[in-house]
């Protein structure tokens, strides 16, 4: 799972890299339009920290990444095991560190899975969902480059 569809970078070097693109666009105030292959998504703030409180936070969208991939390894992992997915959910809390930089200082994700999983596959069902995509970026951070358009 990477979130978008991935797109050729050409380059001289024989591996395939792909890259995926969307665009966040200010459309008032605190409130943000971020476009990923046709859908749109609003960020915002909430009214107490200067925002319209019209959307999730960027942080909460950054918590809502994480609890949503691990929701949909656990699904696979049910769906491929012949297991319905209807009860399925996972529970997330975030924490903020209180010294600086700003940033998460803890999250806890709680899966309750169908009331029909059998106790042999609730390990099984842990460890999948435990390694999805965001979590294993969050263990193994990407370079980050932020830089100003020429």
């Amino acid at each position: 799972m990477t979130g978008s569809t991935p797109q050729t970078l050409g380059t001289d070097r024989p591996q395939r890299v792909d890259v995926h693109r969307l665009e966040v666009t200010h459309v008032e105030q605190d409130a943000y339009t971020v476009d990923v292959r046709g859908h749109r998504l609003r960020v915002d703030q909430p009214l107490d920290a200067g925002g319209t409180d019209t959307a999730p936070t960027p942080t909460e969208l950054f918590a809502a990444s994480l609890a949503t991939c691990v929701a949909f390894y656990a699904g696979r992992y049910l769906h491929r095991h012949g297991l319905p997915r209807t009860g399925l959910r996972v529970r997330t809390e975030f924490t903020m560190a209180t010294d600086r930089p700003a940033r998460v200082s803890a999250l806890r994700l709680v899966i309750d899975p169908p009331p029909e999983l059998p106790e042999r596959r609730r390990a099984g069902l842990l460890a999948v969902a435990s390694r999805c995509t965001v979590h294993n970026t969050l263990h193994q951070p990407p370079e980050i480059a932020v830089e100003l358009a020429l």
